[in-house]
């Protein structure tokens, strides 16, 4: 066996084990989830008709493939339920991004700017929520956003208001939430592109003449456009179908497609009108990823 084919194998292994685990753990659930969205809904455990069933043969295979329905699929376009779910969802992923975004860029360049001593301690300090369950600080962020909760206390001892606000079942504690919880997954990809940009090219852009405000915008922040991507791409996919911080935090006038599932599922029982709503959720959120991947490229290939 020669020397190239030992070197080989490892490289092709290294190839085929994300695949299988993409096989495995994405492709054949999402097969299964396909399957239940063109069934029809009953009452029975489960809560669906079979399309098919293996052990019939393939004339039952081939009747099952000719009776398939979009029904599910076309319930989701015409009620507004699911449209205004998915707008909200929508809306909100956008919004908490935008604030992710204008927060966690400042934290990260300063953390990329420390002495190379003091790095380490500061993005000790940046993931040390992780190390708390996440239904915990949840919950922990009832206790302070309570009528008599620690803020209201501390608003009424700094004489800012006169009564407790009310500050659970609101947006603006979902969103709290929410940019609490998702802060540190801006602020890594955001440091891990900061920290390796040179200081010298911001240094040789103001002995050039320009201000510090055209040194980020034409310097700093294209550069840092990959931790940029990165960091919106981690926020924005899951709040899209966030449901454990809506449905404690928030009010109930509107839903989010997260909160919206696990009413279908677990209330309604209508696991195929669930699993299309789910198929759809998955194909918007594949378009930014798709989008991500051909800006990468792009950029590769002027690079070479």
């Amino acid at each position: 066996m020669s020397a190239r084919r030992i070197f080989a194998r490892p490289a092709r292994l290294s190839s085929i084990a994300p695949n299988l685990w993409m096989l495995l753990f994405f492709l054949v659930p999402f097969g299964f989830v396909l399957k239940i969205s063109l069934s029809q809904t009953a009452i029975a455990q489960p809560p669906y008709v079979p399309l098919f069933d293996l052990t019939e043969g393939f004339a039952a295979f081939k009747a099952a493939l000719a009776s398939l329905s979009s029904g599910n699929f076309k319930l989701l376009v015409s009620d507004d339920l699911y449209i205004l779910s998915y707008l909200r969802s929508l809306v909100v992923a956008v919004t908490s991004t935008a604030i992710l975004l204008v927060i966690g860029y400042p934290i990260a360049y300063g953390m990329a700017r420390l002495p190379r001593r003091w790095q380490p301690v500061a993005m000790m300090l940046v993931i040390v929520p992780f190390w708390t369950s996440f239904l915990i600080r949840i919950y922990a962020w009832i206790n302070i956003l309570q009528h008599d909760g620690l803020l209201n206390k501390m608003l009424l001892a700094l004489h800012l208001v006169s009564v407790p606000v009310v500050w659970l079942s609101t947006d603006t504690a979902m969103y709290l939430g929410i940019v609490y919880s998702y802060l540190p997954f801006m602020i890594l990809p955001l440091f891990a592109t900061l920290v390796k940009m040179e200081p010298e090219l911001e240094e040789a852009a103001g002995d050039l003449g320009a201000s510090p405000l055209k040194v980020f915008w034409l310097v700093t922040f294209p550069l840092s456009l990959p931790g940029v991507g990165a960091g919106v791409l981690l926020c924005f996919i899951p709040i899209v179908g966030e449901f454990v911080i809506p449905d404690l935090l928030a009010g109930s006038d509107s839903l989010m497609i997260g909160q919206t599932l696990w009413l279908e599922f677990f209330t309604n029982k209508d696991w195929p009108v669930a699993s299309a709503a789910a198929i759809v959720l998955l194909v918007l959120l594949l378009a930014p990823l798709l989008l991500y991947e051909r800006l990468q490229r792009r950029q590769l290939e002027e690079a070479r």
